[in-house]
């Protein structure tokens, strides 16, 4: 059963003020299966309000004590992950147990930022006369606005909210319309847990009306924001102009290098795993498939006998290993891509076709000979399409990786130590995982460089940019 998803202000679910509602859509079926609350200016100045009042409650609470707390909520969240899981995949279109694993994952990255907030040591600098105390203190920044997308509405709602309240700051989380009742049951798990009203508040409504409210008003202090590079940088562009800190976690298009030394079937493997994962909606998934020319055809062939062997479907069904695309917009725009591929003579190996007629459904689709002047070689596809690619040597490859502006995550197998070390120190990213999948785990930095943004969503670094320095001197105590 699906629930029809409130606005969460001041420790109240309550409707929109103005009895607006949005319809949600199971991307399997095309059903509108629930309605979420849309929000007015009055109701963001009643976020705003609590979040300016939750602030002033939540900075006098102890580290230790926000730990505790944050640490029952994810307790809480854990044991509702079956229930949360189903949300998700009836809203989003993922398997069930990616879903799961979603769930289950933000209750250790919560675990992981309550144990960060007791981390959060300032440090006494020696002073150059005697008497002189030099202290450097860390603050919350204040209130927080985020801004969420629609591909991992946990994990990235999860992110900025554990790190906002472990140091300290309110938050404002506006979450994704289309996904609306899996990120409302986690703040419901920090609310049964007992966290202060108005501290956490959460909205829906059209992107770019609440964006342009909260980013410039006074009660707002940073903003975080997960999404599109375009989106990012004219929401940077308003920060900036209000001198609002931001952490931007924007596109990608992950280059994902094979070279002739590397473990051929684990690494088609491990890439096609990674290439379908959530139907290729994920922001550091491989995209630009760049293999060397003794194994280009035979990674060619596995990995388009791993594409076809995945089973697509309604992500409630047992043994589906890909959902539909998440809303109506990504179809065709994921049939524009492939037909200018086409147009620019890239040959599909497989896929490249809508599935059925009834729901968002789209084939894993593997091409090669794709030019670079092709869309899909220079816009993000964020879809189920990946496009192989022959190189000659270590030079040629790092060229074509950094050809892009983006710069979040790349991928790259090989058995030699010099390659790694040569590779990981050449692309321009702000990850590299080689010979694995080790990427986004709540203890390791999670962010991107160029156009695929600033600032990191993990590790020990997130929580510096929801923090202030400041440096207190004093003499004659």
């Amino acid at each position: 059963m699906y629930p029809d998803v409130q606005l969460y202000i001041a420790g109240t679910w309550r409707d929109a003020r103005a009895g607006r509602s949005l319809p949600v859509i199971n991307p399997a079926t095309e059903e509108v299966i629930g309605q979420v609350a849309h929000a007015s200016t009055d109701d963001l100045d009643e976020a705003l309000e609590a979040a300016a009042k939750g602030f002033e409650t939540w900075r006098k609470v102890s580290a230790f004590d926000r730990s505790k707390l944050m640490r029952k909520a994810a307790d809480i969240f854990r044991s509702r992950a079956d229930e949360t899981a189903r949300l998700l995949t009836l809203e989003q279109g993922k398997p069930l147990a990616e879903a799961k694993m979603e769930a289950l994952a933000a209750a250790d990255i919560i675990d992981w930022f309550a144990e960060e907030a007791r981390r959060a040591y300032g440090r006494v600098i020696p002073a150059r006369a005697e008497g002189v105390y030099q202290l450097v203190v860390k603050e919350p920044v204040g209130p927080v606005a985020a801004f969420t997308p629609w591909n991992f509405p946990i994990n990235q709602v999860v992110r900025k909210l554990s790190a906002a309240l472990a140091t300290g700051c309110s938050i404002i989380v506006k979450a994704p319309e289309e996904t609306p009742a899996s990120p409302a049951a986690l703040i419901r798990a920090f609310a049964d847990a007992g966290l202060p009203a108005g501290v956490a508040n959460l909205v829906y409504g059209v992107p770019a009306e609440i964006s342009e409210y909260l980013i410039p008003h006074p009660v707002i202090r940073k903003i975080t924001f997960t999404g599109s590079t375009p989106v990012g940088k004219m929401l940077a562009a308003l920060a900036g102009q209000h001198m609002k800190r931001a952490t931007m976690e924007l596109g990608g298009h992950a280059p994902a290098i094979v070279f002739d030394d590397a473990d051929l079937d684990h690494a088609a493997k491990t890439l096609a795993g990674a290439k379908f994962r959530n139907a290729g909606q994920v922001c550091v998934s491989p995209t630009r498939f760049l293999v060397q020319e003794s194994l280009y055809e035979p990674f060619v062939e596995k990995f388009v006998a791993a594409s076809k062997a995945i089973k697509v479907g309604d992500g409630t069904e047992a043994g589906v290993q890909m959902g539909p695309l998440a809303h109506d917009r990504r179809v065709p725009w994921i049939e524009g891509l492939v037909a200018d591929a086409r147009q620019r003579g890239a040959e599909v190996h497989t896929g490249g076709e809508r599935i059925g007629n009834k729901g968002y459904f789209y084939q894993p689709t593997v091409l090669t000979g794709v030019g670079k002047d092709a869309r899909m070689m220079n816009e993000e596809p964020f879809g189920p399409l990946a496009m192989i690619a022959p190189f000659r040597d270590m030079e040629e490859v790092v060229e074509e990786a950094n050809r892009l502006p983006y710069g979040l995550a790349a991928y790259a197998f090989t058995r030699s130590a010099k390659t790694a070390n040569a590779v990981a120190a050449k692309v321009e990213t702000g990850m590299m995982t080689i010979n694995h999948l080790g990427l986004a785990l709540p203890e390791v930095p999670f962010g991107g460089v160029k156009d695929s943004g600033y600032g990191s969503e993990g590790g020990s670094e997130a929580i510096e940019a929801y923090l202030n320095t400041k440096f207190v001197t004093q003499a004659g105590l």
